[in-house]
């Protein structure tokens, strides 16, 4: 036992060393019928292209017009002309359809979409459409938020590649502006578009005319963003938290596994946030329930850690309000980052390979507490099911909680 309190006084002093250490190192030619930040620079080159072959005017008539290759074979052309912003969007194409989306953060949800297509007839379609779910009831036809000029769009084949051209009026300059892009290979039903086969969302900077490294940082910087949150939060901070409800009889080993697996665990979730706080400087992504849920759910975990370094003495009269404090700010922490996932998820467009990974480790989770707490529950009530002068092994008494 004074084995045992020595380690305890030391384990403090070992959590503040490294908190200190922590904080010190710190993505068929027709009019419309029916009515990541990338620069430009020298080694982005495009296909030359004559326009005025395909094109209607005055597309077909604009020269010098900024071009950069911007994902896989896709194409970014455009300039601006005191208020009006001329752009055309080339990608390669056989069947389906080929969409360029206007973002304020970044995400599909909330953005306006141009999309171009050729009808199995032949005629050429390119409408606006206002994404404002992910369902395809809400993606609308001819609604959105591009000031579109009384230019009609056009939309045009050339060989295997099609391309949308369009107009935009406004009153301020692009500058750094959030774009998607995306394409499917379904033709759209009664202008119902059908999933997209692949998409990708960057930064587009149209001072420089640009994109291609900035994207790709942001691309890479979000990835890691999802998969620290769904390590740190849904899966190292659960099984420390899993270790201390069910394994005190291990005693004093359980509290130093769960100390350190849950000081990593914070570990994780600091660098979650922090990322998260870099691309929201970068991206200007306005998700705030997410962002917000994130920081109150860090706050919840640094709590946490000032609860481990003033943890009172088992005899001490607050031991027991401690106890609730820590069981249950630990909880709440845990089922807010949970639904934190899921939100970033869903704001994020996370494909299914996310979705499945994240809910069979969060099955996982909820089984073995599931199953533990059962054993607990039998335990408990063997116990008192036991005639009052049954001598129980004081250690084996404690294996399973009482409540807490």
């Amino acid at each position: 036992m004074a084995k045992s309190g020595s380690c305890t006084r030391i384990w403090p002093s070992f959590v503040r060393l490294c908190l200190l250490n922590l904080v010190l190192n710190f993505k068929t030619t027709a009019l419309a019928d029916d009515t990541g930040t990338v620069a430009a620079t020298t080694e982005n080159t495009c296909k030359n292209t004559n326009y005025q072959t395909f094109l209607p005017p005055p597309y077909q008539n604009i020269s010098h017009m900024i071009c950069t290759p911007v994902w896989h074979t896709f194409e970014l052309r455009y300039i601006m002309n005191g208020d009006t912003t001329t752009m055309i969007v080339s990608a390669p194409y056989t069947i389906g359809w080929v969409g360029i989306g206007f973002s304020r953060d970044g995400m599909m949800v909330g953005s306006s979409a141009m999309v171009g297509w050729i009808s199995k007839h032949g005629h050429g379609k390119i409408k606006q459409f206002y994404l404002r779910g992910r369902r395809q009831s809400e993606v609308i036809i001819d609604k959105g938020e591009l000031p579109l000029n009384n230019v009609p769009p056009a939309v045009a084949t050339n060989g295997a590649e099609i391309h949308l051209a369009f107009q935009l009026q406004t009153t301020t300059p692009f500058q750094k502006q959030p774009i998607l892009l995306a394409f499917g290979s379904k033709y759209p039903q009664n202008h119902h578009l059908s999933n997209h086969e692949d998409k990708t969302a960057i930064v587009f900077d149209f001072s420089a005319g640009s994109t291609g490294p900035v994207s790709h940082e942001l691309t890479q910087m979000r990835t890691k963003h999802g998969i620290l949150g769904i390590i740190g939060w849904g899966l190292i901070l659960p099984v420390g938290a899993i270790i201390a409800r069910y394994f005190r009889h291990k005693d004093p080993l359980w509290l130093y596994l769960h100390a350190i697996i849950q000081f990593v665990g914070f570990t994780f979730g600091l660098s979650t946030v922090i990322l998260g706080l870099q691309l929201y400087s970068k991206m200007h992504a306005h998700i705030q329930a997410h962002r917000g849920i994130g920081i109150f759910a860090l706050v919840l975990s640094i709590l946490q850690i000032f609860a481990l370094i003033l943890r009172p003495k088992k005899d001490a009269k607050i031991r027991k309000i401690w106890n609730l404090y820590h069981s249950w700010f630990g909880r709440l922490a845990l089922v807010f980052a949970a639904i934190n996932i899921v939100l970033g998820m869903q704001a994020a467009g996370a494909g299914s390979d996310w979705k499945i990974g994240y809910g069979f480790l969060f099955g996982i989770m909820v089984t073995a507490a599931i199953v533990l707490e059962v054993l607990a529950y039998l335990k408990r009530s063997e116990m008192r099911s036991l005639p009052p002068n049954f001598q129980i092994d004081p250690v084996g008494g404690s294996t399973f909680p009482r409540g807490m």
